[in-house]
């Protein structure tokens, strides 16, 4: 079993920054990478940034390039996402996801993801 638990949201103005945190624990040793997908009512959940965990590779979605800034510490089997230059259709609930135990999956899928935290809300205003 894995915990993940996020922290760091909060209602910001445009142009803005925060720091989303999001701690594992439990299966720690076998995480693979883990992400941050993001929702807001009526529509899907939908991929935002991925960072693997043995090598560190990162990918974000387009609207965030630039902006957002993955990053992990194996150490503390936490990772954090960095958001910059906010904007008001930033605003979503975060969640943060991990893969274990394989390296066949598709990142941009929620379904592929094994475990999820309880989410965080973000809300950046004009």
């Amino acid at each position: 079993q894995m915990q993940l638990v996020e922290s760091g949201g909060g209602s910001v103005q445009a142009g803005t920054s925060l720091r989303l945190s999001c701690a594992a624990s439990g299966r720690t040793a076998s995480i693979t990478a883990m992400s941050w997908f993001r929702q807001v009512p009526g529509k899907e959940r939908d991929f935002v940034a991925t960072i693997t965990f043995t090598r560190g590779k990162t990918y974000y979605t387009e609207s965030v390039k630039g902006r957002f800034t993955i990053s992990r510490d194996n150490a503390k089997s936490t990772v954090y996402l960095q958001m910059n230059s906010l904007k008001p259709e930033d605003t979503a609930i975060y969640y943060c996801a991990a893969v274990i135990d394989t390296t066949y999956y598709n990142r941009y899928r929620p379904s592929d993801y094994n475990y999820w935290g309880q989410g965080t809300q973000v809300t950046v205003s004009s």
